[in-house]
C-alpha cells in the first residue's frame, strides 16, 4: 500500500546581520536582514531576504493591532532611551527580540491574512509604499511587488555563505568590514521605496 501524506507547512525566519546605515556624520542607525524559508501557500515567494530598522517593525505592529484590534499582538522589545548602535548587547537584545515578533506574527493566521505582513517581509516598500499598495493606489499589486523586487535581488542565507566561503578560498587576505562584528554601510537604498519605474512596465 502506498500512502502519501500531504506535505506539512512550515515558515522559517531569521533576524540576522545588523548593520550600521549612517545617513550623516552624527546619526546612524541598525537596520537588519529578515530572511524567510518556507513552503506555505501564503507566501508570494518561498525565499526572500529584506532589510528593516526597529522604526518599521513598530509600524508594522501598530498597523497590525489596528486591523485586529481584538487580538493580542505580540510585543516589541523595549525601546532603549540611549540605545547605541555600537553596543553589541544592546543589538543583539533588540535583534532577538525582533525575531521572537516575528516568529509569534507568523503563527497567527488571521495576521498572515494581512498585505502588509508580506510586503514588509517580501519587498524593501517604504510603510508609506506599503500604505498606498494596499489601499490600490499604486500601479502595481502587491504580487507584483513583491515580484519585481524578486527579480532585483535574488540571493538567500545559505547561499551568501557558500559565496562568502568560496570567496574565503580564494582570497585569505580578505578582512572583515567592521571590528565589532557590526556590518557598516553608507548604502541609503534599503530604506527607499520601491522604484516605480521598473522595466516590467508594474509600476
Amino acid at each position: 500500500l502506498l500512502f502519501v501524506m500531504a506535505q506539512q507547512e512550515f515558515v522559517n525566519v531569521w533576524v540576522r546581520d545588523p548593520r550600521i546605515q549612517k545617513k550623516e556624520l552624527w546619526y546612524s542607525h541598525i537596520s537588519y536582514e529578515i530572511c524567510i524559508h518556507t513552503n506555505s501557500m501564503c507566501f508570494t515567494l518561498k525565499t526572500s531576504c529584506v532589510r528593516r530598522r526597529y522604526r518599521e517593525f513598530a509600524w508594522l505592529r501598530e498597523q497590525l493591532q489596528k486591523n485586529a484590534p481584538s487580538i493580542v499582538m505580540p510585543e516589541l522589545p523595549a525601546k532603549i532611551p540611549f540605545f547605541n548602535p555600537y553596543n553589541l548587547r544592546h543589538v543583539e537584545d533588540r535583534r532577538r527580540g525582533l525575531q521572537e515578533f516575528l516568529e509569534k506574527v507568523l503563527q497567527m493566521t488571521i495576521l498572515l491574512s494581512d498585505s502588509r505582513v508580506h510586503l514588509f517581509l517580501q519587498s524593501q516598500l517604504s510603510p508609506e509604499d506599503i500604505e498606498a499598495c494596499v489601499s490600490g493606489q499604486t500601479k502595481y499589486s502587491v504580487t507584483e511587488a513583491i515580484q519585481s523586487y524578486a527579480f532585483s535581488n535574488r540571493r538567500f542565507p545559505i547561499e551568501e555563505e557558500e559565496k562568502k566561503k568560496s570567496k574565503n578560498c580564494s582570497d585569505s587576505d580578505s578582512k572583515s568590514s567592521s571590528s565589532l562584528g557590526l556590518g557598516h554601510s553608507n548604502d541609503d537604498s534599503v530604506s527607499q521605496g520601491y522604484k516605480r519605474n521598473t522595466s516590467q512596465g508594474e509600476c
